[in-house]
């Protein structure tokens, strides 16, 4: 007599499989909720004070212009650069600010993102006088906490590309310096690309940086006195 064939196995559960989706999703979603919402603030609560026009900005005494490099390759200019510059130019020839704070990053004699910023400025007539380079402007919060305990400025212009100026302003907020901003002209979609997708994970960096982990610039040091023409 055969004995009876094996009966068939039961097919593997597949909970495991479905949790581990619904999780990753989860966790994705909250991601992108995270990164929404922390744009959302920051873009919202600061688009009232960034200008497209220097006829309609208000006057302040110093713009602070927010560094970058002046190439992005070897031959290649950064358009970056120069619409941040030329727009502080036009701001300053417009007699809407008196001086110009440019403060970016200095690792090197080859890399002085401050230096080439005041050489642009001067080529683009505006007196060596009414320029103050800041070498520890090595990000944004530096940059405007500087601006605030360094320089001693209570209310500015920050100028700067279209998608960078309201992090600033968000900054400026929280670090009690009064402060507008100027856009330059917009830079190409393909251009600037990389430039805006990182814009969108700073400004969550922003508010962490702000709210969670009360970030302070890397450098501060003493004191410095801006001396800003017309002032007496």
């Amino acid at each position: 007599m055969s004995s009876p064939s094996p009966s068939p196995s039961p097919p593997p559960k597949r909970g495991g499989c479905a949790c581990l989706f619904r999780f990753a999703f989860l966790v994705l979603a909250g991601i992108g909720a995270l990164v929404l919402g922390c744009n959302l603030w920051v873009v919202i609560s600061t688009h009232g004070r960034v200008y497209q026009s220097v006829e309609m900005i208000p006057a302040t005494p110093v713009g602070i212009v927010l560094g970058t490099s002046k190439k992005v390759a070897p031959d290649q200019p950064n358009p970056h650069f120069d619409n941040r510059l030329e727009a502080a130019a036009e701001l300053f020839r417009a007699g809407k600010v008196r001086h110009l704070l440019v403060s970016g990053h200095r690792d090197s004699q080859y890399y002085d993102e401050p230096r080439d910023m005041t050489k642009r400025l001067v080529e683009l007539g505006v007196p060596p006088t009414a320029i103050t380079p800041d070498v520890a402007g090595h990000r944004t919060l530096d940059s405007i906490v500087r601006a605030r305990e360094i320089y001693g400025l209570e209310k500015v212009t920050v100028i700067s590309d279209d998608f960078h100026v309201p992090r600033a302003l968000f900054l400026a907020d929280h670090k009690g310096l009064d402060a507008i901003a100027l856009r330059g002209e917009s830079v190409d979609f393909r251009a600037s690309i990389h430039a805006r997708a990182r814009e969108y994970l700073a400004r969550v960096k922003a508010v962490i940086d702000l709210y969670l982990l009360d970030t302070q610039p890397a450098d501060l040091g003493e004191p410095q006195e801006i001396l800003v023409q017309g002032d007496s």
